[in-house]
Protein backbone atom coordinates (compact mmCIF):
# COMPACT_ATOMS: atom_id res chain seq x y z
CA UNK A 1 0.00 0.00 0.00
CA UNK A 2 1.39 3.72 -1.00
CA UNK A 3 1.66 6.38 1.38
CA UNK A 4 -1.38 8.03 0.68
CA UNK A 5 -3.62 4.95 0.33
CA UNK A 6 -2.34 4.33 3.80
CA UNK A 7 -2.88 8.11 4.83
CA UNK A 8 -6.34 7.55 3.16
CA UNK A 9 -6.92 4.55 5.18
CA UNK A 10 -5.67 6.53 8.10
CA UNK A 11 -7.93 9.76 8.31
CA UNK A 12 -11.38 7.19 7.68
CA UNK A 13 -12.37 7.97 11.35
CA UNK A 14 -11.50 11.90 10.58
CA UNK A 15 -13.24 11.81 7.49
CA UNK A 16 -16.54 10.07 8.35
CA UNK A 17 -16.46 12.91 10.81
CA UNK A 18 -16.48 15.49 8.71
CA UNK A 19 -17.73 14.55 5.77
CA UNK A 20 -20.36 12.85 7.92
CA UNK A 21 -21.12 16.47 9.44
CA UNK A 22 -21.29 18.58 6.25
CA UNK A 23 -22.98 16.67 3.87
CA UNK A 24 -25.82 16.32 6.19
CA UNK A 25 -26.02 19.77 6.29
CA UNK A 26 -26.05 19.82 2.28
CA UNK A 27 -28.09 17.39 1.80
CA UNK A 28 -30.78 19.39 4.26
CA UNK A 29 -30.33 22.39 1.77
CA UNK A 30 -30.53 23.27 -1.70
CA UNK A 31 -29.71 26.88 -2.22
CA UNK A 32 -27.21 29.04 -0.29
CA UNK A 33 -28.56 31.20 2.48
CA UNK A 34 -27.55 32.40 6.26
CA UNK A 35 -29.02 29.41 7.83
CA UNK A 36 -26.82 27.37 5.98
CA UNK A 37 -23.72 29.10 6.92
CA UNK A 38 -24.88 28.86 10.52
CA UNK A 39 -25.66 24.75 10.26
CA UNK A 40 -21.87 24.70 8.57
CA UNK A 41 -20.13 26.85 11.24
CA UNK A 42 -21.22 24.36 13.51
CA UNK A 43 -20.49 21.53 11.83
CA UNK A 44 -16.93 22.47 11.26
CA UNK A 45 -17.03 23.01 15.02
CA UNK A 46 -18.35 19.74 15.93
CA UNK A 47 -15.86 18.24 13.90
CA UNK A 48 -12.92 19.12 16.34
CA UNK A 49 -11.99 21.83 13.55
CA UNK A 50 -11.84 24.48 16.29
CA UNK A 51 -14.04 27.88 16.47
CA UNK A 52 -11.78 30.48 15.26
CA UNK A 53 -10.62 28.05 12.52
CA UNK A 54 -14.47 27.09 11.69
CA UNK A 55 -15.35 31.04 11.81
CA UNK A 56 -12.49 31.69 9.37
CA UNK A 57 -13.52 29.31 6.70
CA UNK A 58 -16.88 30.19 6.92
CA UNK A 59 -16.15 34.24 6.24
CA UNK A 60 -13.74 32.62 3.14
CA UNK A 61 -16.73 30.64 1.85
CA UNK A 62 -19.22 33.18 2.16
CA UNK A 63 -16.70 36.00 0.12
CA UNK A 64 -16.33 33.16 -2.68
CA UNK A 65 -20.38 32.44 -3.29
CA UNK A 66 -20.41 35.92 -3.41
CA UNK A 67 -17.76 36.42 -6.18
CA UNK A 68 -18.52 33.58 -8.18
CA UNK A 69 -22.27 34.57 -7.72
CA UNK A 70 -22.95 30.55 -6.26
CA UNK A 71 -26.53 30.20 -5.48
CA UNK A 72 -27.02 25.63 -5.35
CA UNK A 73 -25.46 24.10 -1.82
CA UNK A 74 -24.03 21.80 -4.33
CA UNK A 75 -21.41 24.32 -6.02
CA UNK A 76 -20.81 25.75 -2.52
CA UNK A 77 -19.83 22.46 -1.04
CA UNK A 78 -17.10 22.28 -3.67
CA UNK A 79 -15.69 25.61 -3.23
CA UNK A 80 -16.00 24.73 1.25
CA UNK A 81 -13.55 22.43 -0.18
CA UNK A 82 -11.20 24.13 -2.08
CA UNK A 83 -10.80 26.24 1.21
CA UNK A 84 -9.74 23.66 3.48
CA UNK A 85 -6.96 22.88 0.57
CA UNK A 86 -5.82 26.42 0.30
CA UNK A 87 -5.57 26.80 4.27
CA UNK A 88 -3.82 23.59 4.25
CA UNK A 89 -1.26 24.69 1.67
CA UNK A 90 -0.31 27.91 3.20
CA UNK A 91 2.41 26.57 5.31
CA UNK A 92 5.55 25.36 3.90
CA UNK A 93 5.50 21.41 4.90
CA UNK A 94 8.58 20.93 3.70
CA UNK A 95 11.47 19.69 5.96
CA UNK A 96 14.35 21.53 5.35
CA UNK A 97 17.78 19.50 5.59
CA UNK A 98 19.66 21.46 3.16
CA UNK A 99 23.07 21.80 4.06
CA UNK A 100 25.50 19.36 6.26
CA UNK A 101 24.91 18.45 8.86
CA UNK A 102 21.13 19.80 9.12
CA UNK A 103 19.63 19.75 12.90
CA UNK A 104 16.30 18.17 13.49
CA UNK A 105 15.22 19.39 17.42
CA UNK A 106 12.35 17.05 18.91
CA UNK A 107 10.54 18.37 21.37
CA UNK A 108 7.26 17.16 22.95
CA UNK A 109 5.53 15.97 26.43
CA UNK A 110 6.23 12.21 27.39
CA UNK A 111 3.74 9.71 26.00
CA UNK A 112 2.77 11.21 22.27
CA UNK A 113 5.18 9.07 20.85
CA UNK A 114 8.12 11.64 20.52
CA UNK A 115 10.97 8.51 20.71
CA UNK A 116 9.06 6.47 18.49
CA UNK A 117 9.20 9.42 15.93
CA UNK A 118 12.25 10.43 16.26
CA UNK A 119 13.16 6.79 15.59
CA UNK A 120 10.94 6.22 12.65
CA UNK A 121 12.17 9.10 11.00
CA UNK A 122 15.96 8.54 11.19
CA UNK A 123 14.94 5.20 9.75
CA UNK A 124 13.05 7.71 6.72
CA UNK A 125 16.17 9.27 6.02
CA UNK A 126 18.66 6.49 6.68
CA UNK A 127 16.49 4.46 3.81
CA UNK A 128 17.09 7.49 1.13
CA UNK A 129 20.92 6.85 2.01
CA UNK A 130 21.40 9.98 4.35
CA UNK A 131 24.19 9.28 7.58
CA UNK A 132 21.64 10.22 10.18
CA UNK A 133 23.10 10.42 14.06
CA UNK A 134 20.61 10.48 16.74
CA UNK A 135 21.39 12.75 20.29
CA UNK A 136 19.69 11.19 23.21
CA UNK A 137 19.42 14.81 25.24
CA UNK A 138 16.75 13.60 27.23
CA UNK A 139 18.40 12.64 30.25
CA UNK A 140 15.49 13.44 32.81
CA UNK A 141 13.62 9.54 31.94
CA UNK A 142 15.03 6.49 32.72
CA UNK A 143 14.14 4.50 29.96
CA UNK A 144 14.44 7.49 27.56
CA UNK A 145 18.05 6.86 26.52
CA UNK A 146 17.77 2.93 26.09
CA UNK A 147 14.51 3.68 23.95
CA UNK A 148 16.60 5.13 21.42
CA UNK A 149 19.40 2.82 21.98
CA UNK A 150 17.05 0.58 20.08
CA UNK A 151 16.12 2.85 17.64
CA UNK A 152 19.33 3.63 16.91
CA UNK A 153 20.35 -0.21 15.98
CA UNK A 154 16.76 -0.69 14.54
CA UNK A 155 17.66 2.29 11.93
CA UNK A 156 21.35 1.77 11.44
CA UNK A 157 22.17 5.10 13.26
CA UNK A 158 24.95 6.24 15.04
CA UNK A 159 23.79 7.73 18.61
CA UNK A 160 25.89 10.14 21.00
CA UNK A 161 24.33 9.78 24.67
CA UNK A 162 25.70 9.96 28.07
CA UNK A 163 24.56 9.03 31.75
CA UNK A 164 20.77 9.30 32.89
CA UNK A 165 20.12 13.01 34.61
CA UNK A 166 23.86 14.36 32.46
CA UNK A 167 23.24 17.79 31.53
CA UNK A 168 21.15 17.64 28.36
CA UNK A 169 23.13 20.85 26.70
CA UNK A 170 26.62 18.99 27.02
CA UNK A 171 24.94 15.81 25.06
CA UNK A 172 24.33 18.24 22.12
CA UNK A 173 27.78 19.63 22.03
CA UNK A 174 29.52 16.05 21.66
CA UNK A 175 26.61 15.42 19.48
CA UNK A 176 27.61 18.57 16.80
CA UNK A 177 30.95 17.67 17.25
CA UNK A 178 30.31 14.35 16.07
CA UNK A 179 28.21 14.84 13.48
CA UNK A 180 31.24 17.59 12.11
CA UNK A 181 33.68 15.18 12.33
CA UNK A 182 32.04 11.75 11.21
CA UNK A 183 30.11 13.73 8.09
CA UNK A 184 26.92 13.12 9.01
CA UNK A 185 23.94 13.93 7.05
CA UNK A 186 21.29 14.41 9.74
CA UNK A 187 21.56 15.55 13.35
CA UNK A 188 18.18 14.28 15.35
CA UNK A 189 18.02 15.74 18.82
CA UNK A 190 15.78 13.75 21.46
CA UNK A 191 14.70 16.11 24.26
CA UNK A 192 13.13 15.84 27.58
CA UNK A 193 9.45 15.54 27.88
CA UNK A 194 8.35 17.47 30.55
CA UNK A 195 6.16 20.39 30.80
CA UNK A 196 4.83 20.87 34.06
CA UNK A 197 7.91 23.71 34.97
CA UNK A 198 7.44 25.86 31.66
CA UNK A 199 10.72 28.45 32.71
CA UNK A 200 12.81 25.20 33.71
CA UNK A 201 11.96 23.69 29.66
CA UNK A 202 12.60 27.23 28.48
CA UNK A 203 15.91 27.66 29.97
CA UNK A 204 17.36 24.33 28.96
CA UNK A 205 15.52 24.67 25.18
CA UNK A 206 17.60 28.16 25.20
CA UNK A 207 20.76 26.37 26.64
CA UNK A 208 20.60 23.42 23.78
CA UNK A 209 19.55 26.06 20.90
CA UNK A 210 22.92 28.71 21.65
CA UNK A 211 24.58 24.98 21.67
CA UNK A 212 23.80 24.14 18.13
CA UNK A 213 23.79 27.50 17.10
CA UNK A 214 27.45 28.15 18.44
CA UNK A 215 28.51 24.68 17.27
CA UNK A 216 27.06 24.35 13.76
CA UNK A 217 26.26 28.50 13.27
CA UNK A 218 25.45 27.52 8.91
CA UNK A 219 23.60 24.49 9.69
CA UNK A 220 19.55 24.35 8.79
CA UNK A 221 17.49 23.81 12.10
CA UNK A 222 14.15 22.54 12.44
CA UNK A 223 12.58 22.31 15.94
CA UNK A 224 9.53 20.34 15.90
CA UNK A 225 7.03 19.73 18.12
CA UNK A 226 5.14 16.05 18.51
CA UNK A 227 1.70 15.84 19.20
CA UNK A 228 -1.02 13.14 19.43
CA UNK A 229 -3.88 13.55 17.09
CA UNK A 230 -6.33 11.75 19.44
CA UNK A 231 -6.06 14.60 21.90
CA UNK A 232 -7.92 16.99 19.42
CA UNK A 233 -8.09 20.46 20.68
CA UNK A 234 -5.91 19.84 23.76
CA UNK A 235 -3.03 19.25 20.90
CA UNK A 236 -3.32 23.07 19.64
CA UNK A 237 -3.01 23.99 23.75
CA UNK A 238 0.30 22.34 23.74
CA UNK A 239 1.07 24.14 20.71
CA UNK A 240 0.50 27.16 22.24
CA UNK A 241 2.27 26.49 25.31
CA UNK A 242 5.34 24.79 23.61
CA UNK A 243 5.63 28.01 21.37
CA UNK A 244 5.78 30.50 24.31
CA UNK A 245 8.69 28.03 25.04
CA UNK A 246 10.68 26.93 21.73
CA UNK A 247 10.74 28.81 18.25
CA UNK A 248 8.27 25.92 16.78
CA UNK A 249 9.11 25.39 13.27
CA UNK A 250 6.76 22.81 12.62
CA UNK A 251 4.65 19.60 13.92
CA UNK A 252 5.25 15.82 13.99
CA UNK A 253 1.58 14.56 14.14
CA UNK A 254 1.25 11.27 15.34
CA UNK A 255 -1.30 8.20 15.71
CA UNK A 256 -3.40 10.34 13.11
CA UNK A 257 -5.13 6.46 11.98
CA UNK A 258 -6.61 6.21 16.08
CA UNK A 259 -8.68 9.35 15.75
CA UNK A 260 -11.48 11.68 14.18
CA UNK A 261 -10.02 14.60 15.32
CA UNK A 262 -7.71 15.17 12.36
CA UNK A 263 -9.37 18.49 11.74
CA UNK A 264 -6.80 19.77 14.20
CA UNK A 265 -4.33 20.15 11.28
CA UNK A 266 -6.60 22.60 9.37
CA UNK A 267 -6.48 24.14 13.07
CA UNK A 268 -2.84 24.44 13.46
CA UNK A 269 -1.84 25.35 9.58
CA UNK A 270 -5.14 28.18 10.06
CA UNK A 271 -4.15 29.52 14.00
CA UNK A 272 -1.07 28.77 15.15
CA UNK A 273 0.59 29.18 11.40
CA UNK A 274 2.37 25.67 11.88
CA UNK A 275 2.79 23.51 9.66
CA UNK A 276 2.49 19.87 10.12
CA UNK A 277 6.25 17.78 8.72
CA UNK A 278 5.56 14.55 9.47
CA UNK A 279 2.39 12.36 10.07
CA UNK A 280 1.78 8.79 11.77
CA UNK A 281 -0.78 6.47 10.13
CA UNK A 282 0.24 3.40 12.02
CA UNK A 283 2.59 1.48 14.09
CA UNK A 284 5.11 0.23 11.19
CA UNK A 285 8.36 1.75 11.11
CA UNK A 286 7.45 2.97 7.67
CA UNK A 287 4.08 4.65 8.86
CA UNK A 288 5.20 7.77 9.43
CA UNK A 289 6.33 9.96 6.29
CA UNK A 290 6.62 13.71 5.11
CA UNK A 291 3.21 15.46 5.08
CA UNK A 292 1.83 16.44 1.74
CA UNK A 293 -1.23 19.29 2.62
CA UNK A 294 -2.92 18.23 -0.96
CA UNK A 295 -2.48 14.48 -0.56
CA UNK A 296 -3.81 15.31 3.01
CA UNK A 297 -6.78 18.13 1.76
CA UNK A 298 -7.69 15.05 -1.19
CA UNK A 299 -7.78 12.19 1.31
CA UNK A 300 -9.88 13.96 3.92
CA UNK A 301 -12.76 14.18 0.93
CA UNK A 302 -11.79 11.77 -1.57
CA UNK A 303 -14.70 9.06 -0.49
CA UNK A 304 -14.11 6.80 -3.45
Amino acid sequence: MGFFDKLKAGLTKTRENISEQINTVFSTFVSVDEDLYDELEEALIMADIGFDTSEYIIEELRGRVKRKFITRADDAREELIAVISDIMSQCDSRVDISTVPSVILIIGVNGVGKTTSIGKIASHYASQGKRVMLAAADTFRAAAIEQLDVWAQRSGCEIIKHQEKSDPASVIFDACSAAKARGADILICDTAGRLHNKKNLMAELEKINRVIERELPDSAHETLLVLDATTGQNAVSQAKLFGEAADITGIILTKLDGTAKGGIVITLARDEKLPVKFVGVGEGIDDLQEFVPEDFARALFDTE
